[in-house]
């Protein structure tokens, strides 16, 4: 009766964990002393240049903290606040009123960042629990699964590269990339070829340390699809930094 008793109390402690946890983050948003920033910044720095040094240190969180998610909100409140500049940069140099502004820095905050990580790391989760993990080699191993919020992580992870490129690089080239002509068309694509092939190559990194993963190199996929479509637009003459320009300041534009 003693080891069905304890195995039973182990699985009620293992779906009742990551439920406690979320409240828990959530509420160190707002106590910024608790917040390691000088941490959070060597984070941003290295993904840009050696991300395998981040995930490498993901792993010794998982030995200490027993989790593989961070427990620190602060990759989160500062990659915000730095979309939140961004944002407010392009306002000033193309928007034509302050409620507009306004309008772009929320919808920018909420679409590109907030719902789109949700969306994306809820899928991302979904199939690397249901499709990706690795079979227990015996009944009696503890069953590893990816937790959400770490898979909304590895998107954070992912998305600031891109957003260096996308909306701090393309800000100062802006003025090139919007105009007409085939040389704008080019470098618009470029630049988002490599911020989109960047962000998935970050996500196989992040999934691909886990080590009750397999087949993680489906994250690599995308970057075939990214590679294949940019010579394509190229040709058609599509420039992305035109479309997602105009979808915000048209007037301008």
């Amino acid at each position: 009766m003693l080891p069905t008793t304890s195995k039973g109390l182990g699985r009620t402690s293992s779906h009742v964990r990551p439920n406690s946890v979320l409240p828990q983050y959530l509420r160190k948003i707002i106590k910024w002393q608790q917040m390691d920033i000088e941490y959070t910044f060597w984070q941003m720095f290295h993904l840009c240049t050696s991300p395998k040094v981040v995930y490498q240190h993901t792993k010794y969180h998982k030995q200490t903290k027993n989790q593989w998610a961070r427990d620190d909100p602060a990759f989160i409140v500062i990659c915000t606040l730095l979309l939140v500049i961004a944002t407010l940069a392009y306002c000033a140099a193309y928007d034509h009123s302050a409620g507009h502004a306004v309008f772009v820095v929320i919808s920018v905050l909420l679409f590109h960042f907030i719902l789109t990580g949700a969306t994306l790391a809820t899928c991302c989760w979904f199939l690397t629990n249901n499709y990706l993990r690795e079979e227990a080699p015996s009944s009696h191993a503890v069953e590893q699964r990816v937790e959400w919020l770490y898979a909304f992580d590895v998107h954070c992870n992912s998305f600031f590269p891109m957003f260096v490129l996308l909306y701090v690089i393309h800000y100062f080239l802006s003025p090139l990339l919007v105009a007409h002509g085939f040389i704008p068309v080019l470098l618009s694509n470029l630049l988002f070829m490599v911020a989109a092939s960047y962000y998935h190559y970050l996500n196989f990194l992040g999934y691909d340390v886990l080590p009750f993963l397999e087949r993680t190199t489906f994250f690599l996929y995308p970057i075939g699809i990214v590679i294949v479509l940019s010579p394509i637009f190229i040709l058609i003459g599509f420039n992305p930094s035109r479309h997602f320009m105009n979808i915000y300041f048209s007037r301008v534009l």
